[in-house]
């Protein structure tokens, strides 16, 4: 699981994102950012995870928080799974897979027996500053996006 914790600079990144344009941590210098790990578009605990995100999309912006959901996908997979989810988060296609690495969030994962490597679904409050205030690790995505705003609107104070 990621070797990133609370108090380090969170890496910066520059990726595709869903409606053809790029989304680069850098970009909200001054505004909090939630950046979340997720398997794969269009499957349940992903679709439900990105839509209690985008519930929340307003009392996220009181908070001068933007959510970015990134997961291995591609960029039309994104805009489809938005599109058809009515989401209100930004979706980067990590394609390459060097977000997931930098963040420790590749890792090796087992179903019925079988090994392969996949995305472990995370997420890392990073404040106004680019430095990670908490993290998620192994998200259960049940109630996750609510305890994630409670988190960015202490901080923004």
């Amino acid at each position: 699981m990621t070797t990133l914790t609370e108090g380090q600079k969170a890496p910066d990144f520059e990726l595709p994102a869903d409606g053809g344009g790029m989304v680069r941590l850098s970009d909200f210098s001054g505004k909090i950012v939630i950046l979340y790990f997720y398997p794969k578009d269009s499957t349940p605990g992903c679709t439900t995870e990105a839509i209690d995100f985008s519930g929340l999309k307003a009392d996220f912006d009181k908070a001068n928080a933007v959510v970015i959901g990134i997961s291995r996908d591609s960029v039309k997979r994104h805009d489809n799974f938005k599109a058809k989810n009515d989401l209100k988060v930004i979706l980067g296609a990590d394609l390459e897979g060097r977000v997931t690495e930098d963040y420790g969030v590749w890792v090796e994962k087992s179903l019925y027996g079988r090994k392969y490597m996949g995305i472990q679904r995370a997420t890392f409050l990073i404040d106004s500053q680019g430095v990670i205030q908490k993290v998620w690790p192994k998200v259960k995505v049940k109630g996750h996006a609510g305890e994630v705003l409670a988190a960015a609107q202490a901080l923004s104070g």
